[in-house]
């Protein structure tokens, strides 16, 4: 007799998929432009220790001479007075993060309140590096994957016997078949490609399946 047995990944498949899984299992956005975003951080403590270097990995090679200029205009002007101060910050703030987005592909449309909701993974990924330890957000994707296979496969499963005659249950069955292919394929293609920069939603993994999902109930 088969038992049911909770679904196991190897760590070093999880490991290798990381940021790029997350495009499949939510939507937030990025949180480089964030003022609580890494990038404005970094860009807090260059002011505060006058060291520019500490911005300039943020940004390629090419665009150093702009956040230089930037960064020595900014600590000139926000000598004057505090309003001076807060001014200048937030010019160098929105320089460096519209620079940094530029570069990964992305539209820079000004920076973001602090606070703002980022689902489970981006915190949980920031979480892993400042303790070292990634066990949480293995445990987080491995969940999240499995709850998505299995309802999937569950659907499909379901509707797989159906009468031959019966054209609205067929198509049932397709639907959720292509749903639940492109759900694992999704998950395949995501462990053997490396997520880089800014995605477009519509270049994501999970796009392709929605944009499939639809067509497929036209």
């Amino acid at each position: 007799m088969m038992r049911n047995r909770t679904l196991k990944i190897p760590l070093t498949t999880l490991a290798t998929f990381g940021a790029a899984a997350f495009l499949i299992l939510q939507s937030a956005d990025a949180h480089c432009d964030g003022l609580d975003g890494p990038v404005v951080k970094a860009a807090e403590k260059a002011l505060s220790e006058n060291n520019v270097n500490l911005v300039l990995i943020w940004v390629q090679k090419e665009d150093e001479p702009e956040i230089k200029e930037a960064f020595e205009k900014t600590l000139a002007v926000r000598k004057l007075n505090p309003e001076a101060l807060e001014l200048a910050d937030r010019y160098f703030f929105e320089t460096l993060v519209r620079v940094h987005r530029m570069r990964e592909g992305a539209p820079y449309t000004g920076l973001k309140p602090a606070g703002r909701d980022l689902g489970p993974a981006i915190p949980a990924g920031d979480k892993a590096l400042e303790s070292g330890n990634v066990d949480p957000v293995l445990q987080l994707l491995s969940e999240k994957m499995e709850h998505g296979l299995r309802d999937h496969f569950k659907e499909a499963t379901a509707k797989k016997k159906f009468d031959a005659d019966d054209l609205a249950a067929g198509r049932a069955f397709v639907k959720s078949y292509v749903e639940y292919i492109h759900y694992v394929e999704g998950l395949y293609e995501s462990t053997i490609s490396a997520a880089h920069g800014h995605y477009p939603e519509a270049e994501s993994p999970a796009a392709g399946v929605d944009q499939h999902k639809h067509e497929t109930e036209k």
